[in-house]
């Protein structure tokens, strides 16, 4: 589906321009070694394998993938270990990590391809095939960090379906994996760096922050919350078009906008959601998944100081190819 999805031609030639390295922490798994050759066919991405390189070679010849032009790094001979375990202690020296602990940890791919990226031998990490999310994101978030500015990581999914039109109707939702309870800094931050992602996607974004009230139709905490959000976001970036809270029909809906908020410029074209707590994104961006037939890419981390991403353990090749491809392409050059 990656040739279909808007911005994916961009994101390609962009690559072919400036190629990236990303690293794959499951070196060996059959999804990871079908989506690197595809890769390295098309000439525009240097995977690096994490792994022993004899295992990683005899499962390509079984499963019959061509990864020739691919680096594979094994953590057990690497030539760099005593330079990354200083590294590590100085990044965890609050925790007063010592270096026979580094060393234990970095055996581990996940920490070791985290590394890699912060020594700058590769510049993004895709991982996640065989690890649960917390295993992607805690190393990023020891080692990588957020960026200057960010207070926290959070993560957008990416929508995509035909439309009538012959183009993609392409939507953005966030947080729907990390923030599992959200403050108001985080939702506004959240909306201005899924509006961001968004663009790489080819959105014009219009933000709605989501509630069960639309302009103060409903009360509560939750209520507040989400509006106070919408008018923080407002002044972290006062040209990107944002209104909350908003229901979701009031969002989406024309007709329905015109009656329950005439005149606001987000409702009724909103492309860009936010949603109040996990829970609600989490099941809202499945619902227009599994109900609305567009196919969800995700979950992208946003805020980190370069591009960390996590696939689904039941990901397929596919997943991992587009994911790499965005992945890649959100390095900031």
């Amino acid at each position: 589906m990656a040739k279909n999805l808007t911005g994916f031609g961009m994101m390609i030639n962009k690559l072919k321009q400036n190629p990236k390295r990303i690293v794959f922490t499951e070196g060996s798994d059959e999804r990871i070694l079908e989506a690197a050759s595809r890769l390295l066919a098309s000439n525009f991405l240097v995977p690096v394998l994490v792994g022993n390189a004899d295992e990683i070679q005899k499962a390509s010849e079984e499963y019959g993938y061509n990864i020739r032009g691919a680096e594979i790094i094994d953590p057990e001979n690497f030539d760099r270990m005593d330079e990354m375990a200083d590294l590590f202690c100085e990044l965890r020296k609050s925790k007063g990590v010592t270096k026979e602990e580094a060393l234990k940890t970095l055996s581990q791919a996940n920490y070791f391809g985290t590394m890699l990226v912060k020594m700058g031998i590769a510049d993004s990490l895709l991982g996640g095939a065989t690890y649960s999310t917390a295993d992607t994101v805690r190393p990023a978030l020891q080692l990588i960090k957020t960026k200057p500015g960010k207070k926290a990581v959070c993560s957008c999914f990416i929508l995509v379906r035909p439309a009538a039109s012959g183009e993609n109707e392409v939507l953005a939702m966030g947080d729907c994996a990390i923030i599992i309870k959200p403050t108001v800094e985080e939702l506004a931050e959240t909306a201005v760096s899924t509006a961001e992602c968004g663009r790489v996607f080819g959105i014009d974004p219009r933000v709605a922050f989501l509630s069960y009230s639309t302009h103060g139709s409903g009360k509560g905490e939750d209520v507040d919350k989400m509006r106070e959000a919408a008018a923080l976001a407002k002044q972290m970036d006062p040209n990107l078009p944002i209104s909350g809270e908003l229901q979701f029909d009031a969002a989406v809906a024309p007709r329905v906008a015109r009656t329950k908020c005439p005149g606001d410029p987000v409702a009724g074209r909103a492309n860009v959601f936010i949603f109040p707590d996990i829970n609600a994104g989490n099941i809202g961006y499945k619902i227009a998944q599994r109900l609305g037939n567009f196919d969800a890419y995700g979950p992208i981390l946003l805020g980190l100081n370069a591009p960390i991403n996590d696939l689904s353990r039941g990901c397929n090749a596919e997943e991992v190819y587009s994911m790499a491809i965005i992945t890649a392409a959100l390095v900031d050059d």
